[in-house]
């Protein structure tokens, strides 16, 4: 699996680091969430961070007709850390009810080459008015960079 130049850059021969802008495959799974075991798989999806601070996931969990694209903003918090803020709009399994919006927040960590993140993660979902919270879920949130030579088999 070859990676594009840009992220296998030696960061400490040159003071250059990989960046997490690009296409990933995510994974949410349960750690010390109430009532869900842990290692439960939550959410997996196929993220996109921008050069610009925002990000689009793909949630591969949920059907499309109940909201399955979602936005967010982020920023570099360190060498190697960044932070996430972003929102889920996900509405009832019929696509005519809005169940009100989720705040997925998250702080990650990339590899020195680039072609991985994780880091902790926390899932708020509101009412429609977005002022009460109806459940709350945390944990950890891994992933893995998808290239042009990625494969199906590779990725899932």
């Amino acid at each position: 699996r070859r990676l594009p130049a840009a992220l296998l850059v030696d960061d400490d021969a040159n003071g250059n680091d990989p960046s997490i802008v690009g296409f990933w495959h995510d994974k949410l799974v349960s750690r010390g969430t109430k009532n869900v075991p842990d290692g439960t798989v939550l959410e997996t999806g196929l993220t996109q961070w921008h050069s610009d601070h925002t990000e689009i996931d793909n949630n591969g969990s949920v059907p499309p007709i109940s909201g399955n694209l979602c936005l967010g903003v982020w920023e570099q918090t360190g060498r190697y850390t960044y932070k996430l803020n972003h929102f889920p709009l996900p509405w009832d399994a019929s696509g005519t009810t809005f169940l009100g919006p989720i705040q997925y927040r998250a702080e990650v960590t990339l590899n020195r080459k680039g072609t991985e993140y994780s880091g902790r993660f926390t899932l708020d979902q509101y009412d429609p008015t977005g002022k009460t919270l109806l459940s709350h879920a945390q944990g950890i949130v891994t992933a893995t960079r998808i290239t042009v030579d990625s494969t199906p088999e590779q990725i899932f």
